[in-house]
C-alpha cells in the first residue's frame, strides 16, 4: 500500500492547516488509518486513527485542536488541525494497517508509511 500525503507547511501559532493521506496499491482492504507525529529529539507517537468500523483515536495533547475525518472505505484520510501551537511542529506521517488479499487464499497484513510532511508553527 503507497500512501501519498500533502497539505503540511508553516503557519503562525493559532493557525490551522488540514493534512490530506490517500492509499492506493492493489488487492488491499484498509484496516485502520492515521496520523503520527515526530519532533526533533522525540520519539514518533500517534495522534489520530480511524477504524474501518468508523471508531476514531485522538491525542489528549491535540483533543478539541485537531479532527481526523475521511474514511477507511475511500481509503482517504484528513486531519484538520486548528488553534495551532509551536509545540505542534513535528514532521506528520500518515499510516495505515491493510490486509493484503490477492486470491482467496492468500492474505497477511501490512503497515505501511507515507513520506512525511513538515509542519512547522513559528510562534
Amino acid at each position: 500500500v503507497q500512501l501519498a500525503e500533502s497539505g503540511g507547511g508553516l503557519v503562525q501559532a493559532g493557525g490551522s492547516l488540514r493534512l490530506s493521506c490517500v492509499a492506493s496499491g492493489r488487492a488491499f482492504s484498509i484496516n485502520t488509518m492515521g496520523w503520527y507525529r515526530q519532533a526533533p529529539g522525540k520519539e514518533r507517537e500517534l495522534v489520530a486513527q480511524v477504524a474501518t468500523d468508523g471508531t476514531t483515536y485522538i491525542a489528549d495533547s491535540v483533543k478539541g485542536r485537531f479532527t481526523i475525518s475521511g474514511h477507511t472505505a475511500a481509503n482517504t484520510i484528513y486531519l484538520q488541525m486548528n488553534s495551532l501551537k509551536p509545540e505542534d511542529t513535528a514532521v506528520y506521517y500518515c499510516n495505515a494497517r491493510a490486509t493484503i488479499a490477492p486470491t482467496v487464499e492468500r492474505q497477511w497484513q501490512e503497515e505501511s508509511w507515507g513520506q512525511g510532511t513538515q509542519v512547522t508553527v513559528s510562534s
